[in-house]
């Protein structure tokens, strides 16, 4: 494919390495010629320096033979211009990173093709979302929904007292017969192990298993954890992530407490969060913080526009005994240290609209894509069509790459964890988590025989 991405921030990068390693024909377009220096170094790419909105720099881009417009520099209206006007000059498909949330919700009644506009991306939507889905399995981290949760992924560190310990994958799935959560992936020593059915679990491991619907309550009794109720949440800074969180957690009976150190800010946050506490005053100071009973707190939520603060927030909130923690981060180092550093969660806006888009790319029907974070291990889902290899094939006569595994099936909205003796069927939505370096042979399974 002949992609074009406008935008060479971390969105606009990352995308252009993932591409890169799939050997898609990119140019990369940035105003300035300094942020495109890495890329030119490191990536087997094309690199443009100009205006993404000059007919001049699209046409030497090549825009009227393009495949694909992606705009995701950190400007809403050069991202939907560029998109207009690539797609004017013959691009064949469009997408657009945005920040006004509202766009998102009215995107159907607005009919953004009709202005050239395939799809609409927002990282700040993209990210509330996911907090949202962490806030509510507390327990556990990396949880990713598949098909409004048919499939749900969920982490955790195996502490002693977990009934797994000592247990191969195949032992434990006696524990549970119904069968509604399997092991995808695991952490050990830094490394990642794409679990077996001989595979034992050790104390420190850290899991990702994949549950259908039940699988989470069965895999807390296993886990030797408690279940963790949520319901007081402090929320540091204001942001479009801070104010969407907190309308949605409101309004989900959730107590909320949100700082923002911005008077005009904070009055207007008053305003529209009529259910939540809004306070006045800067949310990385302790004494404040204990002064409004953060040690009550079961979640502490940190979306400041700076990293270090966030993080630190989380620490001082973990610190006071706060049983889940939640930071944004911009900067994908630390994204990638997200247990090691302490805090329970790291949602990082960014890696998840790349992922987002990433999937209109794919080959092979992939229709979902996400990174387990501080893993080498990817989530995939495909669609199988009657022309892919593996429709109509067993489980385990499929020779599957030992670094990857099929992690459950969504059969007519019903998600199902599956063994060695389930066929895939046409339409079937299939589940894969795999290590990078496989992915290509992995796609292969799912293109037409």
């Amino acid at each position: 494919m002949k992609i074009i991405i406008a935008g060479a921030g971390e969105v606009g990068f990352h995308l252009a390495k993932l591409l890169s390693y799939e050997s898609q024909e990119i140019t990369l377009i940035d105003q300035k010629k300094e942020n495109l220096l890495f890329a030119e170094t490191y990536l087997d790419i094309r690199v443009l320096v100009g205006d993404s909105t000059s007919i001049k720099t699209l046409n030497e881009a090549n825009a009227a033979d393009a495949d694909m417009f992606i705009g995701v520099t950190t400007m809403q209206a050069i991202n939907l211009t560029s998109c207009f006007l690539a797609k004017q000059l013959g691009t064949k498909k469009t997408i657009a990173r945005i920040s006004n949330t509202e766009y998102i919700k009215s995107k159907n009644n607005l009919n953004f093709s009709s202005f050239g506009i395939d799809e609409l991306i927002s990282p700040e939507s993209l990210a509330s979302d996911e907090i949202d889905l962490v806030i509510n399995q507390s327990e556990f981290n990396d949880t990713f929904e598949f098909e409004n949760g048919a499939l749900t992924t969920l982490g955790i560190v195996l502490s002693a007292s977990a009934d797994l310990i000592g247990k191969t994958v195949a032992e434990s799935a006696n524990f549970f017969p119904e069968n509604h959560f399997f092991p995808i992936a695991i952490k050990r020593n830094n490394k990642t192990i794409i679990p077996r059915g001989d595979t034992i679990f050790y104390i420190g491991d850290y899991v990702v298993f994949m549950t259908t619907k039940g699988g989470g309550d069965e895999l807390r009794k296993l886990s030797g954890r408690d279940s963790v109720e949520i319901r007081n949440v402090m929320i540091l800074g204001g942001s479009r992530i801070g104010r969407k969180v907190a309308n949605n957690l409101s309004n989900n009976d959730f107590s909320v407490t949100l700082f923002e150190k911005n008077k005009e800010k904070a009055e207007n946050l008053a305003e529209i969060l009529p259910q939540a506490l809004i306070i006045l005053g800067d949310g990385t100071n302790v004494e404040l913080l204990d002064e409004e009973n953060l040690n009550q707190m079961d979640a502490f939520i940190s979306v400041t526009g700076n990293s270090e603060t966030n993080i630190m927030s989380c620490l001082v909130a973990k610190s006071r005994g706060i049983k889940k923690t939640i930071a944004l981060v911009d900067n994908m180092y630390y994204y990638k240290l997200a247990q090691s550093i302490g805090v329970d969660t790291l949602i990082n806006k960014k890696l998840l609209a790349a992922n987002s888009i990433f999937k209109y790319i794919r080959r092979g029907e992939v229709v979902a894509i996400s990174q387990l974070s501080n893993m080498n291990a990817e989530l995939l889902e495909f669609v199988v069509n009657d022309n892919s290899m593996i429709c109509n094939k067993y489980i385990k006569n499929l020779k599957f790459p030992r670094a990857a595994i099929i992690s459950g099936v969504i059969r007519n909205g019903e998600g199902l964890v599956v063994l060695g003796n389930f066929k895939i069927l046409k339409n079937d939505r299939v589940v894969v988590c795999c290590e990078i370096k496989v992915i290509k042979k992995i796609e292969r399974f799912f293109y037409s025989k």
